[in-house]
C-alpha cells in the first residue's frame, strides 16, 4: 500500500487553505465518506472536503481526467483502468436487497433474485409476496455501479439482466434507487448495506440471514465487498494523502466502525 499509517499524524498543519474534491460512490458517500469527511475538517481546519455521488464509474472517469483529487468506489479494478489508479481499501460493504417498508416480505433466496434479474418474475405473488406488480430498479450496461458488478458476480453467475416490462432502467447511482424504493410500494432493487441501513426502506433477509453489521463481519451473510478510496499515485496533493492515511488508520478506521459499518479492523479481528 502507498500510504503507511504510520506516517498519520492528527497535529499536521497545512500552510494554506485547500479544497479537496471527491466524487464516485453514492453507497460510501452515504454510508461513510460524508461523516469522515466531517470529522477530518474538524480536525484540520485549513482543509475543506467537498465530497459529490454520481457513482463509482463516474468517480474513477473524473479522477483519470483530473476532475477531482480522489475517487470513492465500490468497484474493484478494471482491467481497462490506468495503471496509475490505485485502489486503496478503507471498508467493507454487502450487496443487500431492498423494497418498500410496507412490504410484507422479509425474506428472499437467491434463487429468487435470480428469477428477478432475468425478467421471469412479474409479481410478487410468484416468489411467496402479495398479489401486486414487482418493479425493479437496475442501471443500464454495462452499469454504472458497483451493485451492479457485485450482482453480475456473486448472483448472476454469467447470467444475463434482463429487464422486466415494467423495469425502471436508470443511467444513474444507487442512491437514486434507494430515494425511489422509499416511495414504490411495489419496488425491488439492488444496493449497498453501507447506505440502505440510513434509508426508510427494509432490507430482506437472503436465504433466512439478515444483512447486519455482525453477519457482514463474520462472513455469515454472503456477498461482502469492499469499499475504496482511489488515488492517482503519479499525482497527488500532501493533504491526500493525508486523508487516506486518516481514513486507513487506526483513528479513522473506529469512526468507520462507530458509524455501524464494517471497517478493516473489524475484518481482520474477526478472522484472528
Amino acid at each position: 500500500m502507498l500510504f503507511s499509517t504510520a506516517l498519520f499524524s492528527p497535529s499536521v498543519a497545512f500552510a494554506t487553505d485547500t479544497l479537496l474534491i471527491a466524487s464516485g460512490c453514492s453507497v460510501s458517500n452515504i454510508g461513510y465518506l460524508n461523516d469522515l469527511a466531517r470529522e477530518y475538517e474538524r480536525r484540520n481546519p485549513e482543509v475543506t472536503l467537498l465530497v459529490r455521488g454520481g457513482g463509482s464509474p463516474l468517480g474513477i472517469s473524473e479522477l483519470t481526467f483530473d476532475k477531482t483529487d480522489f475517487a470513492a468506489s465500490c468497484m474493484s479494478r478494471r482491467p481497462d483502468d490506468p495503471d496509475y489508479l490505485e485502489f486503496i481499501p478503507v471498508a467493507w460493504d454487502a450487496l443487500v436487497f431492498i423494497t418498500h417498508k410496507s412490504n410484507p416480505m422479509n425474506n428472499i433466496s437467491v434463487d429468487n433474485v435470480r428469477r428477478i434479474y432475468e425478467g421471469t418474475v412479474m409479481n410478487w405473488k410468484q416468489i411467496g409476496g402479495p398479489d401486486m406488480p414487482l418493479k425493479s430498479f437496475m442501471s443500464k450496461p454495462p452499469g454504472m455501479s458497483g451493485a451492479r458488478e457485485a450482482l453480475e458476480k456473486y448472483v448472476m453467475k454469467e447470467k444475463d439482466i434482463v429487464p422486466q416490462p415494467n423495469s425502471i432502467v436508470l443511467d444513474t447511482s444507487v442512491a437514486t434507487w434507494e430515494q425511489m424504493i422509499e416511495t414504490t410500494p411495489e419496488g425491488f432493487s439492488s444496493t449497498g448495506f453501507a447506505s440502505a441501513r440510513r434509508r426508510n426502506v427494509k432490507m430482506l433477509k437472503v436465504d433466512g440471514i439478515a444483512p447486519t453489521k455482525e453477519n457482514i463481519i463474520s462472513g455469515k451473510y454472503p456477498f461482502r465487498r469492499k469499499l475504496y478510496l482511489v488515488i492517482n499515485k503519479l499525482d497527488y496533493l500532501p493533504e491526500t494523502r493525508h486523508f487516506v492515511e486518516f481514513a486507513t488508520g487506526r483513528e479513522g478506521q473506529r469512526i468507520i466502525s462507530s458509524l455501524g459499518i464494517p471497517s478493516l479492523a473489524d475484518i481482520k479481528q474477526e478472522a484472528k
